[in-house]
């Protein structure tokens, strides 16, 4: 196989996935962002709002993925300025994506760190989560602007040559990989601290399956998140380096694609669907759907929300309690105060 047949067929395999990628997940941002935007005290708590973006950031990166690499798969010459709108907007949702990751790794973090404060901002009803999710949209825009608008030692205008490729995505990785390194040593600060948090009241011990499971699923679901993205940057110094192949390099960047778009469908189950009071929502708006949801997260969380529209919930746990439960770390039919103190 030739390396120009080779390339060919990655492009069309990249169009596929995404494609795939992007109908799976439309299918998530309309049973659930529906959800969020139609009930009050969903669109007004920031783990939920935070979510909403998630799934719109994947949205619109995987939507546009499936533009771009089918242009590039059937050899369209577009003009520059729809080239550079369609490289601003899978860099912005990339970048927009492991914001919104690190904003959620923070807000856990306050939630379980600093209670007292986060349940007395939670319990105003105020705009801070959208406010906090425009601004990450407009952190996340101005990263590729000032990469693609930076002066160039070439005219920019003669080295278009109406080939819109996988080139125009790779300016400025050295000071992506910073941010995406950037990104996660928070998450992995908040994280840690949650665990040392977690240990210190004894709700993160081996009796609780539902929290070391939440851990578990979040910790492989952050990794295919990141991991790629240094895999990429490390095969491209190897094949500066002239230590790997161009075609084995292609290879690995199309199973590291599939990875990135398997988190992303995978997301929605981890973030969302694992949240009672979102699974509560969604077994009244959309019954039938409920019903297979609940079969296929038996593995993950206890599904109880159809019990819960009939059974009011005991309020007599403390504040760390109530925040345990809602970051999934402690399962609420499972947990006492006195768990907690021991």
């Amino acid at each position: 196989m030739s390396a120009n047949n080779a390339t060919s067929d990655y492009t069309c395999v990249r169009f596929y996935v995404s494609t795939v990628s992007f109908s799976v997940l439309l299918l998530f941002n309309v049973v659930i962002n529906w959800t969020i935007v139609r009930v009050e005290q969903l669109r007004s708590h920031a783990r939920f709002v935070l979510v909403f973006h998630l799934l719109v950031s994947s949205l619109v990166h995987l939507g546009t993925s499936s533009v771009f690499y089918y242009q590039l798969h059937r050899g369209a010459r577009p003009a520059r300025p729809a080239c550079l709108a369609m490289v601003i907007v899978l860099i912005s949702s990339a970048c927009n994506i492991l914001l919104t990751l690190t904003a959620m790794a923070l807000d856990r973090y306050c939630a379980v760190c600093h209670p007292m404060r986060y349940t007395s901002a939670a319990t105003r009803r105020c705009s801070w989560p959208w406010l906090l999710g425009a601004l990450t949209w407009l952190v996340a825009l101005g990263i590729p602007l000032g990469l693609l608008l930076q002066p160039e030692p070439a005219a920019a205008e003669s080295g278009y040559d109406g080939v819109c490729g996988r080139e125009q995505l790779l300016k400025g990785q050295l000071q992506k990989v910073v941010f995406i390194g950037a990104c996660t040593l928070l998450i992995l600060y908040s994280y840690v601290r949650i665990l040392m948090e977690g240990r210190r009241l004894g709700v993160v011990n081996r009796r609780n399956r539902a929290g070391c499971r939440t851990i578990a699923l979040h910790g492989s679901q952050l990794a295919v998140y990141l991991l790629p993205n240094f895999v990429n940057f490390v095969l491209t110094v190897l094949i500066k380096r002239g230590l790997i192949e161009a075609e084995t390099k292609e290879l690995s960047a199309v199973v590291v694609f599939a990875f990135f778009s398997l988190a992303q469908c995978v997301a929605p189950v981890v973030y969302g669907l694992r949240k009672e009071e979102l699974l509560e929502q969604l077994s009244r708006r959309f019954p039938r759907c409920s019903r297979s949801l609940k079969s296929v997260l038996g593995w993950t969380v206890r599904a109880s929300w159809p019990r819960a529209r009939h059974m009011p919930r005991e309020r007599t746990l403390t504040v760390q309690t109530t925040i345990y439960q809602q970051a999934s770390l402690v399962p609420e039919e499972e947990t006492s105060g006195q768990e907690l103190l021991t």
